[in-house]
């Protein structure tokens, strides 16, 4: 699997390289083809237009002439610039040669074999140039009127090789500079791309590691680019694994030492029954009694546990309109005989029309776990406030007790589990500091806040605040 993953990284820088050089070469044509594609045409418009432009004049100065013939057309062609090209012919209305400028004169009497001749006794002012890499080559042919009549033609031609020459030049001079280009484009790609792939391939190792358990390890986050950013998600990523795994396993720790200190007093006292022989029947029946109460601990400590991996897993729970004032009476009355027996006054103040969306099971536990803390970390002839209301579009319920309070050092830590502001006082009250982390986590699953302050006077306040339910028949009522 590492081998495979191997070659696909390299198998994208791979693609990446190709695909940057491709462009570069396909940019280092474009720059050689197109300038002198451009030159070409510009140097084939101009001679267009010249030569065009001169054939014309001859032909209209020989279209004075009633005839061609070898005299008159040489008088002519006296009167005009002729040396400016390699050859200059006219023929008469047949094709035969009357006048050449080629080898003085060789052709004069034999006819011209030219297509552009042909065309220009047949009516047409023809025009031909083409770019072998050494030369233009030009031609050009006019046929010359008199009278409404074609009574002959003109024929140009031009050999260019100075403006090839400088072509030429330029195009050198493109392709040396698009090399030098190209080298240094291709240095740079393979720099970047070594570059990133390097910042990648150090992300992978440090992903590799933490896959292993080092949780500690980090990377550097070098640069503003997305890499950059990826970096800095992982190291994020990463702290928040490490706080993940060390809660679990203190959690699975603390969890253990909880389950193990109702089990070795089980095991104690099953163990003295069993090896006393003479033991009393009171004796019997007190230490069965310290068993059974044991054993309510330790199903009380389980279905906690169970409650708070049904939080953690983010299981579905069914939601209701649920009316909090309800709950709260209800978990006033089943926790009365508790206040009764540790002399402590339990008043509400609970407002109507409190609804919110949410599992009444929850809302139970929520209400009933602040409550009977009030109860139980209170003084005696202490007093606990229910109060119900709404506040800023939010139902608020508050939970405040006129009790031991908290030390400012703990409340960062209340709602952590296992943990006990007063370890001795919370185990003899049977509490195994689980109540307000499932506090939280269903405060929190249900969209709500809680908050914990001290309360003037002495003794401790939670807030708790969720969004109301939507109006009884309306959207998203459930």
């Amino acid at each position: 699997m590492a081998h495979e993953r191997l070659k696909i990284r390299y198998s994208v820088r791979q693609t990446f390289l190709t695909i940057m050089l491709l462009f570069i070469v396909i940019m280092a044509a474009l720059l050689n083809i197109y300038p002198t594609i451009s030159s070409r045409d510009l140097v084939f418009s101009t001679k267009q237009t010249s030569m065009v432009g001169q054939v014309t004049v001859m032909s209209t100065s020989l279209s004075v002439l009633e005839t061609l013939t070898e005299e008159n057309v040489a008088s002519v062609m006296e009167l005009v610039d002729v040396n400016s090209f390699d050859r200059v012919l006219v023929t008469d209305n047949s094709g035969c040669v009357i006048y050449d400028t080629w080898e003085e004169g060789a052709a004069v009497g034999s006819t011209a074999l030219f297509s552009e001749v042909f065309s220009a006794l047949a009516g047409s002012v023809v025009f031909n140039c083409r770019y072998d890499g050494d030369a233009f080559i030009s031609r050009v042919a006019t046929p010359v009127v008199a009278s409404g009549e074609t009574i002959g033609a003109v024929y140009l031609s031009e050999y260019d090789s100075s403006q090839a020459l400088l072509i030429a030049g330029i195009q050198s001079r493109l392709l040396s500079f698009s090399l030098i280009l190209s080298a240094l484009a291709v240095v740079a790609v393979v720099i970047i791309t070594t570059f990133l792939t390097g910042r990648i391939r150090e992300l992978v190792r440090a992903m590799r590691r933490v896959r292993g358990g080092d949780y500690d390890t980090r990377t550097e986050p070098r640069g503003c680019d997305e890499v950059t950013e990826l970096a800095e998600e992982f190291n994020d990523m990463t702290v928040k694994i490490q706080n993940t795994t060390e809660s679990r396993r203190r959690f699975v720790s603390d969890a253990s030492h909880e389950l193990r200190t109702p089990l070795a007093s089980i095991r104690l006292l099953s163990d003295s029954i069993v090896q006393s022989e003479d033991m009393s029947p009171d004796t019997a029946r007190e230490f069965a009694a310290d068993i059974s109460s044991e054993a309510e601990r330790l199903q009380r400590l389980t279905e906690k546990l169970l409650k708070l991996s049904r939080m953690d897993s983010s299981a579905e729970t069914p939601r209701e309109r649920v009316d909090v004032k309800a709950v709260a009476e209800r978990t006033v009355h089943l926790l009365a005989p508790l206040a009764n027996q540790r002399d402590v006054r339990v008043t509400t103040q609970l407002a109507e029309g409190c609804f919110i969306t949410a599992n009444e099971d929850d809302i139970y536990q929520i209400i009933f776990n602040l409550a009977e803390n009030a109860v139980k970390y209170n003084v005696p002839s202490g007093s606990v406030l229910l109060r119900l209301y709404a506040q800023d579009g939010r139902v608020v319920l508050t939970v405040e007790d006129t009790g031991i309070g908290i030390p400012e050092e703990d409340l960062p830590n209340v709602f952590s589990r296992f943990y006990r502001v007063d370890k001795a006082r919370s185990r003899a009250a049977g509490g195994s500091g689980l109540g307000l982390s499932i506090v939280h986590d269903a405060v929190t699953l249900h969209g709500g806040e809680i908050s914990i302050a001290p309360r003037e006077g002495g003794g401790t306040r939670f807030t708790v605040s969720f969004p109301p339910a939507p109006p009884e028949g309306g959207e998203g009522d459930a």
